[in-house]
């Protein structure tokens, strides 16, 4: 049976350069680990023909020998060089290649992803894990900062204990199913793989008595209080970090952050386009048509807005520096204005017989439809 290309094995073309051969092969000996699939015979096979072809491909000699003659190049008694040059057969082991690349000393996926590279025992010392706290705020309280406490739930340190899961006077001792290594040596087939201890998590030691108050641990469950300063103009999917009021670390690892989440209210007169506001405002039509001056609300009190005569429904004024602060420039948006012409629905005989006789004054009455439109929808007609 042909042996597969070595350059469609690795998912590369034959131009492939250095760098990117190493990534492909990285890819490939991630995927195929025997860690990674305990008892799959093929991703077994594939591992080793993978990190063959790496072998072969990321020598400069073997590569230019492979290109000439393909597999023949490395067959004993094939086309290729004479056996025992630079470019004959005979390959390494394919946790050698592992270990060439990924670093570490048992070629274990566990050890080259998860820390037990050293051949002995770690300080078990892990990082706390970081928390998220949803926080809601009115759009008044976005645009001015405010302060507020909030109260969690996380893991913190033991008081009693202090962290180290072992009872005072207590001590660690050697673990019994590693013996102190931290790891464990385990066959499969021909291969041998060194693993993380199950039982000590790579520590090497476990404790002779645990903490009754953490149950060896570390640490504890409880609720933790915290003051947090929330700067102006933040909005919704905002983040402020507390670095270390996360969950506390394990064996003396450092603690993890805290993540508060803004969510900012709707608002029942505005609404919020990036650092400007929005908001729409009812005006009589005889406001609208002989102009005036009316007071409109802002986040920071009343503002006066001059009405000019004639004005339309729809139409849109501006408010400089009346909307949010910008969060990181501290420069304030624009309050946007849209007015609405209110028509009158209920009108009594006096109003009624007046606006006739101003209809009848414009003209209106005549031509109901204004003349521009008109002008434009004659070929409807």
């Amino acid at each position: 049976m042909a042996k597969e290309d070595y350059y469609e094995l690795l998912g590369v073309s034959r131009d492939v350069s250095e760098e990117d051969l190493k990534k492909a092969y990285r890819k490939k000996a991630v995927q195929y680990h025997p860690d990674k699939n305990p008892g799959n015979k093929e991703a077994e096979e594939m591992f080793k023909k993978v990190s063959e072809a790496y072998e072969v491909l990321k020598d400069p000699d073997k590569r230019a020998a492979y290109d000439r003659f393909g597999h023949a190049a490395f067959a004993q008694g094939g086309a290729g060089p004479r056996p025992g040059s630079a470019t004959a057969g005979g390959f390494h082991d394919p946790f050698d290649i592992f270990r060439e690349v990924f670093g570490g000393s048992g070629g274990s996926i566990f050890e080259e992803f998860f820390g037990g590279g050293g051949g002995g025992a770690g300080d078990g010392a892990r990082e706390g894990a970081d928390l998220r706290y949803d926080i809601e705020l009115s759009l008044e309280e976005a645009a001015r900062g405010v302060e507020k406490e909030i109260s969690f739930r996380k893991l913190a340190t033991c008081t009693r204990c202090h962290g180290s899961g072992a009872e005072p006077g207590s001590k660690r001792v050697p673990c019994p199913t590693c013996r102190g290594a931290g790891q464990v040596t385990t066959s499969r087939g021909f291969f041998t793989v060194r693993q993380v201890c199950p039982t000590c998590h790579g520590n090497g030691t476990r404790i002779e008595k645990p903490c009754h108050e953490c149950r060896g641990e570390g640490r504890v469950n409880q609720t933790a209080k915290l003051n947090v300063r929330v700067p102006p103009g933040v909005d919704t999917g905002s983040k402020l970090r507390s670095a270390g009021n996360g969950e506390a670390g394990v064996g003396g690892g450092p603690a993890g952050d805290l993540y508060i989440v803004i969510h900012v209210k709707e608002h029942e007169i505005f609404e919020r386009q990036g650092d400007d506001l929005f908001c729409e405002i009812p005006v009589k039509f005889t406001l609208a048509a002989l102009g005036g001056t009316i007071e409109v609300p802002t986040l920071s009190g009343k503002a006066s807005l001059k009405i000019p005569a004639g004005t339309q429904t729809g139409t849109t004024f501006r408010l400089k520096n009346r909307g949010m602060p910008g969060l990181r420039s501290g420069q304030p948006g624009d309050q946007l204005v849209r007015v609405q012409v209110e028509v009158p629905t209920h009108l009594n005989a006096d109003q009624r017989k007046k606006l006739e006789d101003f209809a009848i004054a414009c003209g209106d009455a005549d031509e109901p439809v204004g003349r521009s439109f008109f002008e434009k929808a004659k070929k409807f007609f």
